[in-house]
């Protein structure tokens, strides 16, 4: 494993700047470490377990949401039990596929061939939605009920099941379909993204904590807080980005994406 610090920076910056826009973080990293020479099974917990530093950028940023999850709100339906219960339900889904299939997932589908379909179909998939007439009937997470949280948690399985889709245009998508408007249905991704991560990344730094030493301590720290100031931008901007667009132009840049990714897998 290639420890450099600033191997550590430039994954950072592509994991925070990625994992949660609707343009797979898994088919960056891929590329970011084939390029780097950073490669191997240590790499692969290292870019999971860096999500870490995501997460907390989306704790701060809704801090008063997920405080609310705690102390419940009057008035407030997404708080306290209520609230707990939708990102429940929105992660049950994804819970039990990745429990169920996550080795088979792990050492089949993680190839050239798939990640590439993944991100072309999840462009296709992006550019039908977008071109669909939206009825917008939920426009805060406030609006959101038991209905829609298990349909946006069965949408999330997608990227689950399918290494390079992306677990931000999964819940996205799935949430524009079944009725939520883009910056809501956009917001509710990065919330219900918390719970998913947490559980994903402390599995996986259990399953193989015994491949770090002490001198990777320096190297995850890196990772961690790089991951952090970077999602912290990218979610951000991307909020005033869905509010005033659609996600045609992220299509896209999937499609543009999907052939390097290929050929760097395969060469």
């Amino acid at each position: 494993m290639d420890n450099s610090l600033l191997t550590a920076l430039i994954l950072s910056f592509i994991e925070g700047l990625t994992e949660f826009l609707p343009v797979s973080s898994t088919g960056h990293l891929i590329l970011a470490g084939e390029l780097l020479k950073a490669t191997g099974e240590k790499m692969v917990t290292f870019n999971i377990v860096i999500q870490l530093g995501a997460i907390l950028a989306v704790v701060v940023l809704y801090f008063q949401r997920f405080l609310g999850l705690v102390r419940p709100k009057p008035g407030v339906p997404f708080s306290g039990l209520p609230g707990l219960w939708l990102l429940f339900l929105t992660s049950l889904p994804a819970g039990l596929v990745g429990l169920l299939f996550g080795s088979f997932i792990k050492k089949h589908l993680f190839a050239p061939l798939p990640v590439l379909l993944a991100l072309v179909v999840g462009a296709i998939f992006m550019l039908y939605v977008e071109s669909r007439p939206h009825r917008e009937r939920v426009r805060s997470l406030d609006e959101i009920g038991p209905g829609l949280a298990l349909g946006i948690g069965c949408f999330q399985t997608l990227a689950v099941l399918w290494p390079g889709f992306s677990r931000s245009a999964a819940t996205i998508l799935g949430g524009m379909i079944l009725g939520a408007s883009r910056k809501t249905a956009a917001e509710y991704s990065f919330v219900a993204a918390v719970p998913i991560m947490m559980a994903a990344t402390g599995y996986e730094f259990l399953k193989n904590w015994q491949l770090f030493s002490a001198d990777d301590l320096l190297f995850f720290a890196m990772g961690m807080a790089g991951s952090f100031l970077f999602a912290l931008l990218a979610v951000k901007v991307f909020i005033v980005l869905v509010s005033r667009m659609t996600l045609r132009p992220f299509a896209i840049y999937r499609l543009l994406l999907a052939p390097l990714v290929y050929w760097v897998m395969t060469y």
